[in-house]
């Protein structure tokens, strides 16, 4: 029997879903614990406060800077209603700022914030800082069910 907090093997590469039936035991487990989680910012602050808030207590930021795509997005969403959903910051995966050359926990920079983006279907809002890119969006159809093999044999739907 595991205890709370135990290392779980995963086996799912080996066994399939059957592997994996501990870990998702000790998951649920974990899951069942009381918790202490609450949000870095009040829902109810302002979408500015909120990214102002994680750029300076979390990414070590001294400030932050609005580009005016992203003025008016907060208008936008603020208007909408949209302010009191939670943010997800969108930046690189290589610094706690938004410059991937900015290494271990920089100190001294500001936050650039080029634009701000809803998911509100997922309930979030995203923030996009400094150049980071995003995927784009699949379409309603994958391409893919446009590729066939025609009656000579060729590929046909590819481009």
């Amino acid at each position: 029997m595991q205890k709370p907090g135990d290392a779980v093997v995963s086996q799912v590469w080996a066994k399939g879903g059957e592997g994996g039936v501990d870990l998702a035991k000790a998951v649920v487990k974990a899951a069942e614990k009381p918790s202490q989680f609450r949000f870095l910012y009040p829902l109810e602050a302002s979408i500015k406060e909120k990214i102002e808030i994680i750029a300076t207590k979390v990414y070590g930021a001294e400030g932050v800077d609005y580009l005016p795509l992203a003025e008016e997005k907060i208008q936008l969403y603020t208007r909408l209603g949209y302010d009191r959903l939670p943010l997800c910051m969108a930046k690189t995966h290589l610094s706690l700022s938004h410059d991937p050359r900015l290494m271990n926990r920089p100190t001294g920079f500001r936050v650039p914030i080029r634009d701000v983006r809803a998911s509100v279907g997922a309930g979030f809002l995203y923030p996009l800082l400094g150049e980071m890119r995003t995927m784009p969006g699949l379409p309603t159809v994958p391409a893919g069910t446009k590729v066939d093999i025609d009656e000579k044999g060729n590929v046909v739907g590819l481009f």
